[in-house]
């Protein structure tokens, strides 16, 4: 497998799936999640199954792309998938769970969306705990594997969607261009306005008034 070269190295490709393919599972969905280190909503998560390798090009790791080519990309990759699905997590829940137990769960709310229901599970870096289907965590997996890299960019495209929904809602903290993630922009409207219902509590190192006074406004 690659050695440590930076991301933008890999070769996103099927090889993964063809491994297997080739020891008898048929199945086989790649699975990854967005949205943990984001100070607000949801964290989404996708899964995805390719009966074969599909002629499709430009498939990479969703962070590699820009909001236009996962746009033009997406309905592509679920015309081709046989099948997939998408877990969404609250920021609520993710306050009563932990982030962890929450992409964890995300994660599994997409697979168990699938079907047929897959043989063989590859993920974006951590295990995932609660499956009792056969499964390989691979380090830098949407960089290096084609149905993980499909599921990055569904996860990515469905949540920037709902990020867009919320910033109509509040548009004074800019989610429609930070996403929810940390930013200038974002801490400075914390400061002016406070947390909304959407921002998860027990990220409570990121609302501290000393840490939101040192970053100022943006």
């Amino acid at each position: 497998m690659p050695g440590p070269e930076k991301v933008r190295k890999y070769r996103c490709s099927y090889r993964y799936e063809r491994r297997l393919n080739e020891q008898g599972f048929h199945y086989v969905a790649g699975v990854d999640e967005v949205g943990r280190g984001a100070l607000c909503g949801p964290v989404v998560a996708a899964a995805v199954v390719f009966k074969r390798r599909p002629k499709l090009w430009g498939v990479r790791d969703s962070k590699q792309l820009t909001a236009a080519q996962r746009e033009k990309i997406l309905p592509r990759i679920l015309k081709c998938a046989l099948s997939f699905g998408i877990g969404i997590i609250s920021a609520e829940e993710i306050d009563r769970i932990n982030i962890y137990q929450a992409s964890l769960k995300a994660m599994r709310v997409a697979v168990l969306q699938l079907h047929p229901v897959p043989d063989f599970i590859v993920l974006d870096g951590m295990p995932v705990k609660g499956l009792s289907i056969p499964h390989l965590s691979v380090v830098k997996g949407d960089a290096k594997c084609f149905s993980i890299a499909a599921a990055s960019i569904i996860a990515k495209v469905t949540r920037d969607h709902l990020m867009l929904s919320y910033d109509a809602m509040y548009p004074q903290y800019s989610w429609a261009r930070n996403k929810g993630y940390s930013a200038k922009s974002h801490f400075a409207a914390l400061r002016e306005h406070g947390k909304t219902a959407i921002h998860r509590n027990s990220f409570h190192p990121c609302f501290e008034e000393k840490q939101l006074g040192l970053l100022g406004a943006g």
